[in-house]
């Protein structure tokens, strides 16, 4: 039997309800877990400033994994912590698949994410859940060259993203993007696709994180319900998904919990972690 002692939690689909809100009662638990010493932090796709600022400045919660766990930040002062990240010329190369298609691309420079301006007008052609429009109206730079910022910028990234309008253009482009080496490719949305650098993933940066902190894996407990989710339910000692989870995520998960408009989050550490603390 493995006591918990660190908390990995997926915020879209996972830890905030389809609204995007933490709600009462798993904020409540949240608090409490932290009250017994367990180190919790979210475990994001997002950047670092698209971490929401009541999860930034949450009591409690010292660490954020962004970007897949390209970057991990200090919540205190946004500081980095651990940071693993894209060449310039990789990036390059996956917004050249990209734009072949009719797509919204993305790119993340120290937890700031930047977008095509032009597309961020039709913001909602590209994502297709009403959710999560003014989110990245609200935290993404737009740029009328998304090439010319990486070339201005001239240095390596966090993570390359794409919305798709058109699925089937993203299985194409999915296909193209494997081609490339040394580079990580998920998809967090059945509509986008992730690219990191190679080996970065949330799983190895959690687990990474535990290694500075003196957590072993096996005391590690992470949520998810995504592809970008999967490696973190598989190298975390305890992995947990949601019941809205994607099948494959399921397989990999121990223990399914509730969906994320059913407090599963909170239900899950209730019983694995307050109440014995303790899981097999």
């Amino acid at each position: 039997m493995q006591k918990i002692k660190m908390i990995g939690l997926d915020l879209d689909g996972t830890l905030l309800n389809d609204k995007k809100e933490l709600t009462p009662y798993t904020r409540q638990v949240m608090e409490e877990a932290i009250r017994q010493g367990v180190t919790v932090l979210v475990a994001t796709g997002r950047p670092w400033m698209g971490v929401p600022e009541f999860l930034k400045s949450f009591p409690g919660m010292d660490y954020a994994l962004t970007s897949n766990g390209a970057r991990i930040v200090r919540t205190q002062d946004g500081s980095v912590l651990m940071e693993q990240l894209l060449s310039r010329d990789k990036a390059k190369k996956i917004l050249e698949i990209c734009a072949k298609y009719d797509t919204l691309q993305e790119v993340y420079f120290d937890g700031q994410g930047y977008a095509e301006a032009e597309k961020m007008l039709h913001v909602e052609r590209y994502h297709h859940n009403p959710n999560m429009w003014e989110y990245i109206r609200t935290t993404r730079i737009p740029t009328e060259d998304i090439f010319g910022l990486v070339d201005r910028e001239s240095r390596s990234l966090d993570k390359v993203q794409a919305l798709f309008a058109d699925l089937d253009e993203r299985a194409r482009a999915w296909k193209e993007l494997e081609t490339l080496e040394e580079v990580e490719i998920v998809g967090s949305l059945k509509y986008n696709i992730e690219v990191n650098a190679a080996g970065v993933n949330k799983g190895s940066g959690l687990v990474e994180l535990g290694k500075r902190l003196g957590i072993e894996r096996e005391e590690i407990m992470a949520f998810g319900d995504g592809d970008n989710d999967e490696p973190m339910l598989r190298e975390a000692g305890f992995g947990v998904a949601m019941a809205n989870a994607e099948e494959k995520v399921k397989a990999t998960a121990d223990y399914i919990t509730g969906s994320n408009e059913e407090d599963g989050v909170a239900k899950a550490i209730e019983r694995f972690v307050l109440e014995g603390g303790e899981v097999c």
